[in-house]
């Protein structure tokens, strides 16, 4: 069973591009990568992967003296498998493995642009952290995920949800019995992630407790790998970051956590690796008065996303007994995962083709404390997000941030149906993949 992704469509117009870069896939271990182009290569009359972990001849190959065409006459021939360019996919995986390989894909867009040329690897940026320059302008990356939640529904036969979902926004609710359902299948997919595995195993029938085993055999793994990370670092201390990390969900990153056995550098490292591994991703605090928001930014106040809800809620070992039984969504917001939820939605459903940067808002005066969940870059327009778990709550920062800023209108994402009242427009959490096009909506609306 494969599950469509949105990485298929940016896939297809790769395929169909007259000039085209050798295509970098980029994202943590066991996101889909393989599968996506595995799937790619059934447009292709011949399609050949090479796997430089499971073959150290291939390895030999790369690192030898020979271009790349000389290279992939040789490929060829091991393989039993023609390379024409324009009808074969050559898929080098596990390319982490085999830095010359990194290397040379600058030379197949040089002498070979018509030949179609994808690689990724799980570590890769590690390899590439190493790497003085890989061919800048001659090789495209791309970035995967975990399915986001429109990728969920359709997994699950849901699509048709999806498409009535993004038929509706802040001034078109969605009736409230629809609207309800969303939600229950929003609070699985919070419980189940967005891991291929996890969400093929459900859709595929498993229970939510099958669900949970096959999420704890992912953190191991997760958590083996982590020995591959750097030579001579401990992987006990990445367990420990990961862990606190998820503790602290939420809020600031605080170096100075209980029971830590680390120093300053040690912890700081940690954080490199995790981020370079793409099981962390952070959200750093920017003064945000104005475009680009990246252009004030404080690094060291920093918050930290796990990369998947269904991770996240097995590392904390969160209660999911009475979930379905109960309409409060704040029951399940133990450390905060509606905010991770929210973060994680923003960054997938981004331009595969870029990395994006998540910011958030704090003001630390004396007798004003403040704090926005995320502010978002809407080409010359800043939008603030403030994340509510249920469908209560004041909304003091989102407002006294309007008012700094001299902003039209907020987000308000919550269990709630759309709505707008005041300078709030409310959006309910399943519908945040569809922020940028309410979003354009909205400002030809007002044109």
């Amino acid at each position: 069973m494969y599950l469509q992704r949105k990485v298929d469509e940016v896939l297809d117009a790769w395929r169909e591009e007259k000039e085209r870069k050798p295509l970098l896939i980029r994202g943590a271990r066991q996101v889909g990568k393989t599968s996506a182009v595995r799937k790619l290569g059934t447009h292709f009359t011949h399609y050949l992967e090479i796997n430089f972990e499971e073959n150290q001849a291939y390895k030999e190959l790369f690192d030898s003296n020979f271009s790349v065409n000389e290279i992939c006459e040789q490929l060829a021939l091991l393989q039993n498998t023609p390379i024409i360019s324009g009808k074969t996919l050559l898929f080098l995986d596990e390319i982490q493995a085999c830095k010359q390989a990194i290397g040379k894909l600058r030379f197949f867009y040089e002498s070979m642009p018509d030949l179609h040329v994808i690689a990724a690897g799980s570590l890769l940026e590690f390899a590439l952290a190493e790497l003085p320059s890989f061919g800048v302008g001659r090789i495209r990356s791309l970035f995967m995920y975990p399915l986001s939640f429109p990728e969920f529904l359709i997994a699950i036969n849901e699509k048709t949800l999806l498409d009535y979902i993004e038929q509706h926004h802040f001034q078109k609710p969605l009736p409230e019995a629809i609207h309800q359902k969303i939600m229950l299948l929003h609070k699985k997919f919070l419980i189940i992630g967005g891991m291929p595995e996890v969400v093929k195993a459900y859709a595929q029938g498993k229970s939510l407790l099958d669900v949970q085993r096959i999420i704890d055999d992912l953190i191991i793994s997760v958590q083996a790998d982590f020995d591959k990370y750097k030579a001579l670092f401990p992987a006990i201390r990445l367990i420990e970051v990961f862990n606190t990390i998820a503790a602290q969900m939420g809020s600031k990153f605080t170096y100075s956590y209980p029971e830590s056995t680390l120093n300053y550098p040690q912890i700081k490292e940690c954080l490199h690796l995790l981020q370079l591994a793409g099981l962390i991703y952070p959200v750093t605090h920017s003064a945000a008065n104005g475009i680009p928001l990246g252009a004030e930014t404080n690094p060291k106040k920093r918050k930290f996303l796990i990369y998947d809800t269904g991770i996240f809620q097995r590392l904390l070992g969160l209660e999911i007994g009475n979930l379905f039984i109960q309409d409060d969504f704040s029951l399940i917001n133990k450390g905060n995962i509606a905010e991770l939820a929210v973060g994680l939605e923003l960054l997938k459903n981004e331009d595969s083709y870029s990395k994006k940067s998540l910011y958030y808002w704090q003001r630390e005066a004396r007798n004003s404390q403040a704090e926005l969940d995320y502010v978002y870059q809407n080409e010359t327009q800043l939008i603030p997000i403030e994340v509510k778990a249920g469908t209560k709550g004041r909304m003091l920062s989102l407002f006294l941030f309007l008012k700094e800023k001299n902003l039209p209108f907020g987000i308000r994402v919550s269990s709630e149906n759309f709505a707008e009242m005041d300078q709030v427009k409310v959006m309910p959490i399943y519908a945040v993949h569809n922020l940028k096009q309410m979003l354009q909506t909205l400002q030809n609306k007002n044109k």
